[in-house]
C-alpha cells in the first residue's frame, strides 16, 4: 500500500491504487488547519481499516485525508474492492467503516448477526447510475428500460452489433430503435460491486416487473458476456476507446471524464432525463441511488472511531461528497444521518 502524509490509501484486490488523484487535490487545503470534527483531537492514535464500494472510496479517501492532517498519528487504511467483498470482511469484523453503494442486504444481515457485528447505517451522499458511452457516440441520446433490456438485458447475449437488437428493441417499445448496425462493445462493473447490484435492481428487475417477465422474477442480471470490471478507470477506457460503446458508472466518475464520455438520458417513464446533481438530489432521474458508510457498533465509541464518524458527518467532512463528484444530501436528511450516528441507533432501514 502507498503511504500517505500518515495513512495508507488501499489498493484492490486487482492490485489499483486508489485515491492518489483526490488525495493530491486536496492535500493543500487539507494542510490549513484544524476542523471543527477534530479539535482537541491531535493526540489520537489508532488503526482504522476501511473497505467496500468502490464508488463510495474517493469520498472517504477525501474526508481521510482532511482528517489525517491534524490526527497524523491515526493510521488509515482504504480500499475498494467493491459492496459486497466489503460486507464479505466487514460482517466477519476484519474492518471497522464500510463503504456502501447500496443498503445491506439480507443475507449480509444475517452473517453480521452470526457473527456478532452490530452496524450503524449513514446516508451520507446521493449518486446517479450514469449510462454513458463515448462522446463520438451520435446515432443515440436517450434509452429506456426496454433500451437497456434490449442491448444489456440476459436476452441480448451474443448480440454483436447495436442491430441485433433491434427486433428485442422493438418487441418491448425502446426508444432508440432502430438501432445501426455499428459494434456493440459493453463495459461495466462486475458482480462484486454494489454499483452492479443497484443497476440490476432500479434497471432489469424494474422491467422485469413492468412487463410481468415471470421466467426473470427470481433472478436477473446482465447478459454474462459483457466487459466486466471492479476498476471504475478501466471502464472510463473501455468506452472511450470505442466510439459505439455503452455501459454504467456512478455520477462522479462521468463527471471527472465527461471530455471523452456521454451520458445518456434516461427515460423513466416519464421522459427522458439526464443525470446532473439537481435532478439526482431530487431523485427525479430514474436510476439515482442514496450512498453509505457503515460502522461496526461494537468499535463505534473507540476514541479514534468516534472522531473519525463525527468528522466525516461535520460540514467539512460531507463536504467531500460534492467536492468529488457526488451530489449532497438534503439538510433534513444530513440531520437524521447526524441523530442515528449521536444516537449509536443500529439496523438497517431496509432491515425487515
Amino acid at each position: 500500500m502507498t503511504q500517505t502524509h500518515g495513512f495508507r490509501s488501499g489498493v484492490n484486490r486487482s492490485g489499483r491504487l486508489i485515491g492518489v488523484l483526490a488525495i493530491v487535490a486536496l492535500l493543500g487545503a487539507a494542510c490549513g488547519g484544524g476542523s471543527d470534527g477534530t479539535a482537541g483531537a491531535s493526540d489520537l492514535t489508532g488503526e482504522l481499516v476501511i473497505s467496500g464500494s468502490s464508488t463510495v472510496e474517493p469520498i472517504t479517501v477525501a474526508v481521510a485525508e482532511k482528517f489525517n492532517a491534524s490526527n497524523p498519528n491515526v493510521d488509515m487504511s482504504i480500499s475498494g474492492p467493491g459492496t459486497s467483498d466489503g460486507f464479505e470482511v466487514f460482517c466477519n469484523g476484519e474492518t471497522v467503516i464500510q463503504d456502501a453503494s447500496r443498503p445491506i442486504d439480507e443475507e449480509e444481515i444475517a452473517k453480521c448477526k452470526d457473527n456478532g457485528v452490530e452496524f450503524i447505517e449513514l446516508h451520507i451522499a446521493t449518486d446517479g447510475l450514469s449510462v454513458i458511452t463515448s462522446t463520438e457516440n451520435d446515432f443515440i441520446e436517450c434509452v429506456n428500460y426496454a433500451d437497456i433490456w434490449a442491448l444489456i438485458g440476459p436476452e441480448s447475449e451474443g448480440f454483436e452489433q447495436w442491430s441485433d437488437a433491434n427486433a428485442l428493441a422493438e418487441k418491448y417499445g425502446a426508444l432508440g430503435v432502430p438501432y445501426p448496425g455499428e459494434q456493440l462493445v459493453i463495459t461495466g462493473p462486475g458482480e462484486e460491486s454494489g454499483t452492479f447490484d443497484s443497476f440490476v435492481e432500479l434497471t432489469l428487475e424494474t422491467f422485469v416487473e413492468e412487463q410481468g417477465l415471470k421466467e426473470y422474477e427470481e433472478e436477473v442480471s446482465p447478459r454474462p458476456d459483457y466487459q466486466a470490471s471492479a476498476n471504475d478507470n478501466v471502464i472510463i477506457e473501455g468506452i472511450s476507446g470505442t466510439p459505439s460503446s455503452l455501459g454504467w458508472v456512478g455520477y462522479a466518475f462521468y463527471k471527472s471524464n465527461e471530455s471523452t464520455v456521454k451520458a445518456l438520458e434516461v427515460d423513466g417513464g416519464d421522459g427522458c432525463v439526464a443525470p446532473t446533481e439537481e435532478t439526482i438530489a431530487s431523485f427525479d432521474y430514474p436510476i439515482s441511488r442514496p450512498l453509505y458508510i457503515y460502522v461496526d457498533a461494537n468499535r463505534a465509541d473507540d476514541p479514534e472511531v468516534s472522531a473519525f464518524v463525527d468528522y466525516y458527518l461535520s460540514d467539512e467532512g460531507i463536504a467531500s461528497a460534492t467536492e468529488v463528484g457526488y451530489v449532497a444530501i438534503p439538510p433534513e436528511s444530513l440531520e437524521e444521518t447526524r441523530a442515528t450516528w449521536e444516537e449509536r441507533t443500529t439496523g438497517t432501514l431496509g432491515e425487515g
